[in-house]
């Protein structure tokens, strides 16, 4: 027998939160119970330790909030389209709802899961909420994506935003709650090992402390434009992670800025505009999903990068060793809280593919395993805008110079002492955490004394650009 008011199933993915959340608004708007799902498929399945083990914590925070709505979340593990026909099976659901994602693998998969939901008789609903803008939504005067940032920035900066949806004060329980897998028994934070343990600290999950965060954030938004780029300072607003996993939106970021801004703040349109860059590459990633594995300029494809990640010069800056002190600095940030400051994020992917001439792949690949912020996105055009080879990318024969960068973004070498053990008689604790957070393979302590340059600076350049020189094909940037 069908239930009088069938439940509708609210599939979860990234965004586990309850504000500016349109599909749940809708779900709840419609009075009818409401069954909160996550679903553990092959997508989910194939994430990087340290973006796991962070969706581990995200989910063990949103289960309880769930609780204190009257609600609880329902975890299922397998193909995305059998679990959410079984639960459908178990429980009557004629609808089911979802925020859309953007990366090719959610696309093909949503796709032909609204077909067949659709076939056979059950509502399938998808909405916005993890962008301020669908990708076809925003276009060039011709009708084109943008492939430059600085023309969006300038077509969407004075749209309006819609307001958020408010947060539910309580969410309608079915008739009887269908059976859940433990979370435990997931061990989505299996392949951190011990460095779990070394990150935690650095960690507050949920939308509770992304909201916090923000608060935080807003009343020191006046110095952004001019500390942003400054290692040794807290200029940014430590937002990434919670808009990865969706713990906030990103119309909730802009909303509250422009009432700062409204208020008398200053810094507001410089943030504003890395949240845009944010959109940037999910518009990207959407309109040239090769993006996120092959040179967004096919003419880069001749371009002499090593890809084998094993080589000592790769395995030097994967261990934090390259003797090159700021780009070991922010590789050991990483290590330790499980993110990195994005001006370190820009010196250390350019010392890997051109100082190294790695290719920026094994970068990106890397730290799809080790960053809790990680993004699809974003990590793809970051570091593709580095080694020239992407949209609007830095040309490559713009070479950071990582010491040029330290004695401008780090002038006390505050930032390098923060994380560098080796080269300090009494090395503070987070500095020594690093040799807590690796592998204990990479057989590394404190008394390992700091190595000389792998790649010098000098050579480092010159190779790179006799590389860029000898190129077959001509780079147009």
């Amino acid at each position: 027998m069908e239930p009088e008011h069938p439940p509708i199933i609210m599939w979860f993915r990234r965004d586990l939160r309850f504000s500016d959340h349109p599909a749940l608004h809708h779900a709840t708007a419609s009075g009818r119970p409401i069954l909160p799902l996550y679903i553990l498929d092959d997508q989910v399945d194939a994430l990087g330790a340290a973006p796991k083990w962070r969706l581990e914590l995200g989910l063990e925070g949103f289960g309880e909030a769930l609780k204190d709505l009257g609600s609880r979340l329902t975890l299922r593990r397998g193909p995305a389209l059998d679990v959410l026909l079984q639960l459908i099976k178990e429980t009557g659901a004629t609808s089911v709802f979802w925020t859309r994602a953007y990366d090719p693998g959610s696309i093909e998969r949503d796709t032909r899961i609204k077909a067949e939901l659709t076939r056979q008789g059950i509502e399938a609903r998808s909405f916005a909420g993890h962008l301020l803008f669908e990708p076809w939504d925003v276009a060039t005067k011709s009708g084109h994506p943008f492939r430059v940032f600085t023309p969006m920035w300038r077509a969407v900066s004075n749209r309006d935003i819609s307001t958020p949806a408010a947060a539910p004060s309580a969410l309608t329980p079915p008739t009887v709650w269908p059976l859940s897998d433990h979370l435990s028994q997931w061990r989505l934070g299996y392949a951190m090992h011990r460095g779990a343990a070394v990150v935690q600290p650095y960690v507050q999950s949920g939308e509770a402390a992304a909201l916090a965060r923000l608060d935080g954030f807003l009343s020191r938004i006046g110095n952004y434009a001019g500390d942003r780029d400054t290692l040794d300072k807290d200029g940014t607003s430590d937002l990434s992670e919670y808009l990865s996993l969706g713990e906030i939106g990103p119309r909730t970021i802009w909303h509250r800025v422009q009432t700062a801004a409204a208020l008398g703040a200053t810094g507001t349109d410089a943030y504003l505009r890395q949240l845009v860059w944010r959109e940037f590459a999910y518009h990207l990633m959407y309109h040239t999903p090769h993006m996120l594995t092959d040179n967004w300029r096919p003419e880069w494809e001749g371009f002499p990068w090593s890809d084998d990640a094993t080589t000592e010069t790769a395995q030097a800056w994967i261990q934090a060793r390259t003797g090159i002190p700021v780009v070991d600095a922010g590789l050991r940030q990483m290590y330790v809280t499980g993110r990195m400051h994005n001006r370190a994020r820009m010196i250390v992917a350019s010392y890997l593919t051109k100082h190294m001439l790695v290719h920026w792949k094994v970068g990106m690949n890397w730290f799809a395993d080790c960053l809790i912020d990680w993004d699809p996105a974003a990590n793809a055009m970051g570091w593709q805008w580095v080694a020239g080879s992407g949209p609007d990318a830095a040309p490559f024969f713009r070479i950071f110079n990582p010491e040029t960068q330290r004695e401008r973004f780090d002038p006390n070498g505050d930032y390098v002492r923060r994380w560098i053990a080796e080269l300090q008689p009494n090395p503070c604790a987070e500095a020594l955490a690093y040799f807590d957070a690796v592998p204990q393979s990479w057989a590394v302590s404190p008394d390992t004394p700091y190595p000389e340059p792998i790649v010098s600076l000098r050579d480092g350049r010159a190779h790179a650009l006799a590389a860029y020189e000898s190129r077959k094909s001509p780079v147009r940037n």
